[in-house]
């Protein structure tokens, strides 16, 4: 099946503002059309003050001529006006339905597809590429009209008057095309998608590196600390200085060669001239090609910018399909519901996208209802992933997971969500009221139970601080809460929600000793009746679970309570040895 051109695909976005966009290019070539009348009636009135030298008196049509000239000059700007007008109606229209496209597409894919494209990636194509089908249809569209129709004109025109003086006024245009086919060849397409790729890395790395500014100043670092983020800077500059460079050498011979079109007049009309007086014939064409064929520097440099210009909304079209292309985790056709909370993972296997290695191995990890139990072990064990896939941010690779002895996989989106509670590590509020953050997980709350939650999530302290108390909008007027704070919002919207199976992922890492103790408390207030899965370096915060599951390089390393797993001798013992040492230790007196 052929794929359908980019504008044919933008226009399906456009509805019936479609037809706004044909108008233009109507439009647009009407008034490049126009825009050449006036040059007509200047040719009228050189035409006349020439014949009638040294009688300038008799030359009684130049004020009419003037005035023609004149007219068109307006009519094509109005027109032009009216032009950008429909554009701009139906680029914002398409823009606009793009970003709805992209955005209800998100909401559609797993979170796992999320962290791995990155934010700040997923961000620039739902905004600058949209933004870039936006200056197309809006400007560089209408304007490709105008330039294709200009140059047919004009063509007319140049050999209408006097073929020898057109012909001559093509032959640096010809020759400046040819001086930029190296430059604007089939490499450029290539070109332009390295350029936008070094652009998104380094976009992506920026998010990321404002994320960890905290960090940066709290311990004094530089921007080298960030290696990554440096790194596609000078990636991005070093492409940005080649390419600069490859494309000078074409791009100065083409600027001088398609302005000299003067110096050819100059030899052509020296020549015809033969040695002797100019006739006024030539005298008068030579005049008017001077004035006229500047327009073809213009139009040319508008052509050659259209093939630029496409292969800037394919690009932006192709990375916009980078996201609509992804298919969402399928949904099953008769979606069960869990009758039970027990969790179990069987013989699992994951690998991430791009990945060499697998992230979890033949993994088997069993957690009855109402149960709690512990991830932990070194950093990139496997825990955090094994959380996720419970959540189905992702797909298993081998192996099932199975909630109340239903397969993740069978299980409806929503009726998954409404199980499966998560507290991710670095809980994140909008810019909204406390109310409204809180809602978030049941749009229907009432204002009662919003409070109810905040009490059991122990979050009366920050309630009574704010200055509209849940009505208060985070973010603005200096309004701010700490991480453990926020912590505690983000449990409240846990609890309002009400799942029946919860996963905490690191959920009390940034919170100081005071809200960690306030933390634990709306934990064991939101664990009541429910199974618990957590993940904590904090040994001390799962020294209780039920089972504690120590992973290490994908695999189950051992299994079994915090009394059995020290006396064990295993990795845990030498984890939670590290621990009370860490605990214990202390800065010595300084001597």
């Amino acid at each position: 099946m052929k794929k359908n051109s980019n504008l044919r695909e933008l226009m399906g976005y456009a509805g019936g503002h479609r037809y706004l966009t044909y108008l233009s290019l109507l439009l647009s070539a009407v008034s490049a059309v126009l825009a050449l009348f006036p040059f007509v009636f200047l040719f009228r009135i050189i035409r006349e003050v020439i014949e009638v030298a040294p009688n300038y008196a008799q030359a009684t049509h130049i004020v009419r001529n003037g005035w023609m000239a004149v007219l068109f000059a307006v009519l094509s700007i109005l027109v032009y006006v009216c032009t950008l007008m429909s554009s701009h109606l139906s680029a914002f229209r398409i823009a606009g339905n793009i970003r709805k496209a992209l955005m209800a597409h998100i909401a559609e894919l797993p979170l796992g597809f999320i962290g791995e494209m990155g934010s700040g990636k997923i961000r620039r194509i739902v905004n600058d590429s949209s933004a870039a089908t936006e200056t197309y249809l809006a400007h560089q569209l209408p304007d490709m009209s105008a330039a294709v129709t200009t140059p047919v004109c004009m063509i007319v025109m140049l050999f209408l008057f006097d073929w020898r003086f057109g012909l001559v006024s093509l032959l640096p245009v010809i020759l400046g095309f040819a001086a930029m086919f190296k430059m604007a060849g089939p490499s450029m397409a290539e070109d332009m998608k390295l350029y936008q790729n070094a652009l998104a890395d380094m976009n992506n790395e920026a998010v990321e590196y404002v994320r960890g500014v905290p960090v940066v100043k709290t311990f004094g670092q530089t921007v080298h600390s960030f290696k990554r983020f440096k790194g596609t800077i000078d990636s991005y500059y070093d492409f940005v200085m080649a390419y600069c460079k490859k494309c000078r050498p074409s791009m100065l011979s083409y600027t001088v060669l398609v302005n000299s079109a003067f110096a050819f007049l100059i030899v052509l009309a020296l020549i015809l001239a033969g040695g002797g007086p100019v006739a006024q014939p030539v005298l008068l064409n030579f005049i008017f090609y001077v004035i006229f064929t500047p327009l073809i520097a213009t139009a040319m440099t508008k052509v050659m910018f259209m093939s630029e210009n496409g292969m800037i909304v394919a690009d932006a079209m192709s990375r916009i399909h980078s996201i609509l292309d992804v298919e969402p985790l399928p949904e099953p056709r008769n979606g069960k519901v869990p009758m039970d909370n027990d969790v179990v993972l069987e013989n699992v296997t994951f690998r991430y996208t791009g990945g060499t290695t697998d992230a979890l191995r033949d993994v088997t990890i069993r957690v009855g209802a109402g149960e709690t139990v512990a991830l932990v072990g070194p950093s990139g064990g496997g825990k955090t992933t094994v959380a996720g896939l419970i959540s189905r941010f992702w797909d298993v690779g081998g192996g099932a997971i199975q909630i109340g002895g239903i397969n993740v996989k069978d299980i409806p989106k929503e009726t998954l969500m409404d199980t499966v509670a998560y507290v991710f590590q670095d809980s994140r509020l909008l810019k909204a009221s406390i109310l409204e953050n809180v809602r978030l997980a049941k749009p229907n709350a009432s204002r009662q139970e919003v409070e109810r939650v905040l009490h059991e999530a122990q979050c009366d302290d920050i309630i009574q601080k704010l200055p509209q108390g849940i009505d208060t909008v985070i973010g603005t007027k200096g309004v701010y809460l700490s991480g453990g704070e926020q912590q505690r919002i983000a449990i409240a919207r846990v609890m309002l929600k009400n799942a029946p199976i919860l996963i905490l992922d690191e959920a009390t890492a940034f919170a100081d000793p005071e809200n960690e103790a306030l933390v634990q408390r709306a934990f064991e207030r939101l664990s009541q009746g429910r199974t618990v899965i957590m993940i904590a370096h904090r040994l001390t915060t799962i020294k209780n679970a039920g089972c504690i599951f120590v992973l290490r390089e994908g695999r189950v390393e051992e299994s079994g309570t915090h009394d059995t797993l020290v006396a064990g001798g295993g990795l845990y013992a030498k984890m939670w040895q590290d621990y009370q040492t860490s605990v214990s230790w202390k800065v010595g007196a300084a001597k």
